[in-house]
């Protein structure tokens, strides 16, 4: 007889979150609640909000349109504004009223590849940069949108340095005190897989592109810049690029994951994108980077360790089902030696994912790590973010948690914003989606209390789509 093993909803009404297009505009919320005096600006958030077209359903998270928002909080009041990023695959597929490319997660008769794979829905992140907003997705150029009013202005090339086949991380590192952006991306194939590594100054003029010969084509999303150097954590999850170019695989479907193999830990100096250092480490996942400081003792770097690759847990109609555990891990590297010197692993295994830290700057001293969690991981069955969490590297124990209301969820990374009158202070926003009554709650936390729930809450009707990474960009002292 074959047993079979019960399988739960976690997640009841989560599907409306997926089910139809949100609304693109602009509304005054409303408020609950006193929102901290020193939040006064905008936090922009990006993600997949749009999964069907023309008959064809996505099946996959990262298959929707990305959308950006923009949440304003200023003197005058509070006002949110909605947009697509109206990037090639959009304004195409739009105008054509059918889906054209192929998706990551959903491939379908007649779709369409772009020259180096698949045409990005650019819906991971946004960033400010050289007096931009940049939106990004995988693998290809970012887009150029209006700071304002999010309108899409097109790609952006850093001064023609890039074109439409440079592969681009959706993970951009941007030092606010230099002005200058870092980035990695990796070059497919079977032969001999790239590791490119960019730096751009602070008037988007290319430094450096160093092109490092990668030992697999391995999936690479995230990295860390600190002071000094740029650390890389590469995980034997591998592309078999000719099934996608040539065999009419979806991404995702061209994946595999190979514990069998190391992962390696590649430090490169950060003046000159030159590798320093290769250091064997076992073989784990990591999706996202905290962050990572230079110490007296090494380079510690922050990392969410996860037991396998997650993205076959973003199927739409079984999300996170079976996803396994996670935690976070600092690593201390001695980039002269070559050598990881401590590792430390915190006790929190809740499938952690979407970090952020307080650091000012990538590379900057940092205190706390907040990220979400999936309250019933290790259970099968349907489930989704619930949890916003707070680690402590000096209590490896223990952890600050704060529990979504049943049938909501958390939905979209949380962001740390300093109280410049209080160096130990800050607020923690992160949206909170609550299909049931059809609405996006952006809870306002107290950065140093976030078991207490949200000190306020923008309210926003109709819902907004499950969100990836976001930013706030503090008001300029002469922006009226």
């Amino acid at each position: 007889m074959t047993s079979t093993v019960a399988c739960e909803d976690y997640a009841p009404q989560l599907a409306r979150a997926f089910a139809g297009p949100p609304w693109e505009g602009s509304q005054i919320p409303d408020v609950e609640g006193e929102l901290p005096a020193f939040v006064d600006g905008t936090l922009f958030m990006n993600g997949p909000a749009h999964f069907a077209r023309g008959g064809i359903r996505y099946r996959h998270w990262l298959d929707g349109d990305g959308m950006v928002c923009a949440l304003r909080v200023d003197r005058r009041g509070v006002h949110l504004t909605t947009r697509y990023v109206n990037c090639r695959r959009h304004a195409e597929e739009v105008s054509a009223e059918r889906a054209i490319f192929r998706a990551f997660g959903t491939a379908f008769s007649g779709d369409r590849l772009c020259r180096i794979g698949l045409e990005s829905p650019i819906n991971v992140s946004v960033f400010p940069y050289c007096g931009r907003l940049l939106a990004f997705g995988e693998q290809g150029l970012p887009w150029d949108l209006d700071p304002s009013t999010l309108e899409t202005r097109g790609p952006f090339t850093f001064s023609g340095a890039l074109n439409e086949i440079s592969p681009f991380s959706a993970h951009a590192k941007i030092d606010t005190e230099t002005g200058e952006l870092f980035n990695i991306g990796v070059s497919f194939s079977t032969d001999q897989p790239i590791l490119n590594a960019y730096r751009f100054d602070s008037e988007a003029r290319q430094i450096y592109r160093r092109r490092l010969p990668l030992p697999y084509a391995c999936s690479i999303h995230d990295f860390s810049l600190a002071r000094r150097h740029l650390l890389i954590h590469i995980s034997p999850y591998l592309l078999d690029i000719s099934r996608v170019l040539e065999g009419g695989a979806s991404l995702l479907d061209a994946m595999s994951w190979h514990p069998e193999w190391d992962s390696r830990l590649w430090i490169l100096d950060r003046e000159s994108g030159r590798l320093l250092c290769d250091i064997g480490l076992p073989a784990t996942y990591v999706l996202h980077h905290a962050a990572a400081a230079e110490t007296a003792e090494g380079i510690a770097l922050d990392v969410l360790e996860l037991d396998e690759p997650v993205y076959a847990q973003y199927m739409l109609e079984t999300l996170f089902e079976d996803i396994g555990p996670g935690r976070p891990v600092r690593l201390v590297v001695d980039p002269d030696r070559g050598e990881c010197v401590n590792r430390l692993e915190h006790a929190y295994s809740n499938a952690p994912d979407f970090p952020s830290t307080d650091a000012a700057s990538p590379g900057a001293p940092y205190s706390r790590l907040w990220m979400l969690g999936i309250s019933n991981a290790g259970r099968r069955g349907r489930k989704f973010f619930d949890e916003l969490v707070q680690v402590d590297w000096q209590s490896l124990l223990s952890a600050r948690m704060y529990r979504a209301p049943g049938g909501s969820y958390m939905a979209g990374e949380p962001v740390f914003i300093g109280d410049p009158g209080d160096a130990s202070g800050g607020a923690v926003i992160c949206p909170m989606l609550d299909p049931d009554q059809n609405r996006t709650v952006f809870g306002f936390f107290d950065a140093c209390a976030i078991e207490a729930g949200p000190i306020a809450r923008v309210i926003v009707r109709p819902a907004l789509h499950a969100m990836f990474h976001g930013v706030f960009v503090a008001r300029a002292a002469d922006d009226a």
